[in-house]
């Protein structure tokens, strides 16, 4: 599956958890796949390259959705 859907398919789910708190945006890195990064409020919470991978399991993604909690939380 192309990497630009399956970001819009995450950005999506995303959305759906966390209606209207999130600002969700991508940006394309000409002839390399290995980024996908993550950043609430200023903070690192996900990053592919820095080993958590790309989320692509049902775990991956709720320990994201924890991360985003814990970083709105703490605002």
């Amino acid at each position: 599956m192309a990497l630009a859907v399956r970001f819009l398919q995450l950005k999506k789910k995303l959305e759906d958890e966390f209606p209207g708190c999130l600002d969700i945006c991508g940006e394309g890195t000409p002839q390399v796949t290995g980024f996908f990064e993550v950043m609430v409020a200023g903070k690192l919470v996900h990053s592919k390259k820095g080993g958590d991978g790309y989320v692509d399991t049902e775990s991956k993604f709720l320990k994201l959705v924890a991360a985003i909690k814990a970083a709105l939380a703490q605002g």
